[in-house]
């Protein structure tokens, strides 16, 4: 099937945020919360375990349950991949995507170089600033959280935020958000950085040389270790977020998903 894993992928953010706008907005409470902390059917509980990190740091007494789900998502993203939250949950990605797709219609070119570092550092900030200030500071400016409450509550402020950051993707750098700046995005590459789920390029003797797995890749740089002659053919950066756009895009079939133990060629 043509574009297999977008579909799949659109699929499972847009049902993961009508499960969670079915409550506010058309009273059907399956789950209750939102990608932060959240309850499904009142008896799953499930906690970004970055928000709770940091709620531990800035000296909040967590919940059981919060923790319980902390455990339970960060045990699934260490074995799945951590980044899968940014291209398979996170409803910020539809709008990365979207300025990335328009780069290409109106010819935009031009970017400002913006290190990948940068988001690892501003993790590092967000994590001493809650035990400094015993808050949990990155809720007041997370897009993901204001996205939520601008679809629930309307425009305001969550909507100049997404837009934004929509904006800094389409005029300044594309990927610049989720590529370079998130920190949400740096605690779940690490977090998954051993996981099972991985990218191989076990074909990648069929490689033509197109470029199009590198153009659609939102972290480019972790391919050329894997289909260049690497050790292994496994792509196996924690910054991968098992998006699934290299096998939807080769023409020579050369990626595959399969596990961090299957070191075949073909």
């Amino acid at each position: 099937m043509k574009n297999k894993w977008l579909i799949l992928r659109r699929t499972s953010q847009l049902g993961l945020l009508a499960l969670f706008l079915a409550g506010p907005l058309a009273g059907v409470w399956l789950v209750k919360g939102s990608l932060a902390s959240s309850v499904t059917l009142e008896v799953l509980p499930l906690s970004d375990p970055y928000v709770v990190l940091q709620g531990l740091l800035a000296g909040h007494a967590m919940a059981a349950s919060a923790l319980l789900g902390a455990g339970i998502a960060a045990a699934f993203y260490a074995l799945a991949g951590g980044r899968l939250y940014c291209s398979w949950s996170c409803p910020v990605n539809l709008v990365t995507d979207a300025a990335a797709w328009l780069r290409r219609p109106l010819g935009l070119r031009a970017e400002v170089s913006l290190p990948r570092a940068a988001r690892t550092w501003l993790l590092g900030a967000t994590l001493v600033l809650a035990a400094a200030l015993g808050a949990i500071v990155w809720e007041w400016v997370n897009p993901v959280t204001l996205l939520h409450r601008g679809l629930v509550f309307g425009l305001g402020l969550a909507w100049a935020v997404v837009l934004a950051v929509f904006l800094l993707d389409l005029l300044v750098a594309p990927r610049a958000w989720c590529g370079h700046l998130c920190p949400v995005g740096a605690f779940y590459a690490l977090l998954g950085a051993g996981a099972l789920l991985r990218v191989s390029a076990r074909a990648a003797s069929r490689c033509d040389d197109c470029l199009d797995c590198y153009r659609v890749c939102p972290e480019p740089q972790v391919i050329t270790p894997a289909l260049k002659g690497g050790a292994s053919p496994l792509i196996l950066a924690g910054a991968c977020s098992n998006c699934g756009r290299c096998i939807d895009v080769c023409r020579q079939d050369v990626f595959r998903f399969t596990h961090r133990f299957d070191r075949r060629r073909d």
